[in-house]
């Protein structure tokens, strides 16, 4: 089931939900992507119908952020958890030590890949890591991006974790579509997170949706328009579709019973 958000459908889903959704495409050799979508993904999605069009191929879309937990609520989906994507990448890596299957990292940087696995490696020691590969920064020519994918199949991984950030990471993602026998699940930020590299916001603060102003006060620079802005316009266009939601369902005349 899923519940959308704007014009994003988000799926109603758990992390044991995802992890059984994502091992049952593992079985059945199905070539997809899931994708951890916070207020940022929703709003490019609104603004641009072909990423929005991407979202809608995915075989998940989790609520990654606490806005569209509570917008989930809010339109009926009651008991709807964060499904985060740094805490997904963890849940799968525990997952995939108990089905003995093998993840690859693909994005960020060479120093960040090397940290982050060894991070991964002290906290999973029989995790098996089959490759990672850090892409130039730039657009990559058609024959990179084969390249790229011949590396991930000779690797012989399962799952691929994606980590080029928002909107690179879901169209990479949806270019090997159909090209990739694997399960590929963008987690923005999870590589700099669990690396070290980036400190993540206090529990307390991700409870209460304020860990975008922990992340402002990281990165001011790069990100107050998309939190200015972005969060901006999100709040005033989903208080309209809740309010239309809530006029729907209050003001529908009773159904008349023939017993």
């Amino acid at each position: 089931m899923s519940q959308r958000i704007l014009k994003t459908w988000i799926s109603e889903t758990s992390y044991a939900s995802t992890c059984d959704r994502i091992q049952s495409l593992l079985q059945t050799r199905q070539s997809s992507y899931i994708i951890a979508a916070n207020v940022h993904v929703v709003m490019t999605a609104y603004w641009q119908p072909k990423y929005r069009d991407i979202l809608n191929q995915a075989a998940l879309v989790t609520p990654d952020g606490m806005p569209l937990v509570w917008g989930m609520r809010w339109l009926g989906a009651k008991e709807q958890t964060r499904v985060y994507g740094p805490d997904l990448m963890l849940a799968w890596c525990d997952r995939a030590i108990q089905t003995h299957t093998s993840i690859y990292l693909y994005g960020s940087s060479p120093q960040t890949l090397q940290r982050l696995s060894t991070k991964l490696q002290q906290q999973y020691p029989n995790l098996q890591i089959a490759g990672t590969h850090a892409p130039p920064f730039r657009t990559l020519t058609p024959a990179e991006e084969a390249l790229d994918r011949e590396r991930i199949r000779r690797s012989g991984a399962n799952v691929v974790f994606v980590g080029l950030g928002c909107p690179k990471q879901e169209e990479w993602m949806y270019r090997q579509l159909g090209k990739l026998d694997v399960v590929m699940i963008g987690v923005g930020a999870a590589f700099k997170f669990h690396s070290g590299e980036v400190s993540q916001a206090p529990r307390w603060m991700m409870r209460y949706g304020l860990e975008w102003l922990f992340r402002l006060a990281q990165e001011p620079q790069r990100l107050w328009s998309r939190y200015l802005l972005t969060n901006s316009a999100f709040v005033i266009l989903f208080l309209g579709q809740l309010t239309k939601y809530f006029f729907n369902h209050h003001t529908r005349p009773p159904v008349l019973s023939n017993k």
